[in-house]
């Protein structure tokens, strides 16, 4: 009688409390990857006329994650378009480049800029005329103003430009966005005269090495 007592109780017992190895089992999960981190992004800035003519070509860049036109290297906090057109506030008209560098090098922005503008010439693009309107690249590190002023000597020692450059070289200052209306101007407007008559033609004229641009 004990014997049976004894079968019921454990019989019972395994009812309710199973074995382990009846019990299935859960294959360990993976530990959770951590997102991908985003490219370490740079910036620079550059002015060589008028920033609607020189926004289009570095928007084609491969790398290039935006482009921002605005004002940069004057006194007047805060300035607007006619301060900046004025000659008042002493800023040019730049746009400020963000390009990841494992795609697209400094230098070769270096490239397109000075492909795309004159810079020999003092306060002046065409018939842009004023201190607004000067070449001038801003940099943000030692080692853009080294790679900027290098790049000014090769160009100046194998004589591509008839007379000297001028293009000033500095540690950007802070930089203004221009008013929204001046952003993407070509390409929201690509019927107004002084894009058909100036941007238009310079985007068939000027060739930038395939490498460098973009996809379609």
């Amino acid at each position: 009688m004990k014997s049976l007592r004894l079968t019921l109780f454990f019989a019972l017992m395994a009812a309710v409390y199973p074995m382990q190895a009846d019990t299935p089992q859960t294959a360990p999960q993976p530990a959770p990857q951590s997102a991908p981190q985003p490219a370490r992004l740079e910036t620079a800035s550059f002015g060589g006329g008028c920033f609607w003519c020189i926004e289009v070509f570095f928007q084609r860049l491969k790398g290039v994650e935006s482009v921002v036109s605005g004002y940069q290297g004057g006194s007047m906090p805060n300035p607007t378009y006619r301060d900046v057109t004025s000659g008042r506030s002493g800023h040019a008209e730049v746009v400020q480049v963000t390009f990841d560098p494992e795609v697209i090098r400094y230098e070769d922005l270096l490239t397109v800029f000075f492909a795309i503008h004159d810079p020999t010439t003092l306060n002046r693009q065409g018939a842009d005329i004023g201190t607004q309107y000067r070449s001038v690249i801003f940099t943000y590190s030692d080692g853009q103003l080294r790679t900027a002023r290098a790049k000014i000597e090769e160009l100046s020692r194998e004589n591509v430009f008839e007379d000297p450059i001028v293009t000033q070289v500095q540690d950007a200052p802070r930089f203004y966005p221009a008013e929204e209306y001046h952003q993407d101007y070509f390409n929201r407007n690509p019927d107004v005269p002084y894009c058909q008559i100036v941007i238009a033609p310079k985007l068939r004229k000027i060739q930038i090495p395939p490498e460098l641009l973009r996809e379609e």
